[in-house]
């Protein structure tokens, strides 16, 4: 059976690079899989009043992309990607049109912002956003407890990271 798993954590907790690890990883097993990051679904401008983050048209995106993949002979859909409520993880399981596991990453908040000066050096308008989202968006995360797991990975590398997120999906 297709299952997907969300890996999700505040902006600069490294979603994007362990998701990519951990397709790496099935694929080395030889487990059909696709990785899809969800930032790449709503990158559109200008975003529809009262829809800042394009919620709208990433479920529409979601929807076809994993069908595609699916119907390519995925049998593991690894997503990164944020949901900030457990209506919002509801609709990404309904637009999947499959079981969805979530793990949240945890990284220590002065870690994160080190990694965000790296990303955003010589952008200081999007260090800046992003520095302010990333507190933002953990105490979101933490009140709103989507994910069936949570994995400190302050001092993890990435490979560790996507062993750790795979053992807790996959139980290997």
């Amino acid at each position: 059976m297709t299952t997907a798993l969300l890996v999700t954590g505040t902006v600069g907790s490294g979603k994007t690079s362990a998701a990519e690890a951990a397709g790496d990883l099935l694929t080395a097993r030889e487990i059909p899989n696709a990785v899809i990051d969800v930032d790449w679904l709503r990158r559109c401008w200008p975003s529809p009043p009262g829809d800042r983050f394009n919620g709208a048209l990433t479920l529409r995106n979601l929807r076809a992309v994993t069908r595609n993949f699916v119907d390519a002979g995925a049998e593991r859909i690894v997503l990164a990607g944020v949901i900030e409520s457990k209506a919002e993880r509801q609709a990404y399981e309904e637009a999947l049109g499959l079981p969805l596991a979530v793990c949240r990453l945890r990284v220590a908040l002065p870690v994160v912002r080190t990694r965000l000066h790296r990303r955003h050096e010589g952008d200081p308008s999007g260090l800046a956003w992003h520095l302010d989202r990333s507190g933002e968006l953990e105490r979101i995360l933490a009140a709103a407890a989507v994910e069936d797991r949570l994995v400190d990975v302050t001092d993890e590398t990435i490979p560790q990271v996507a062993q750790l997120v795979l053992r807790g999906w996959m139980g290997s």
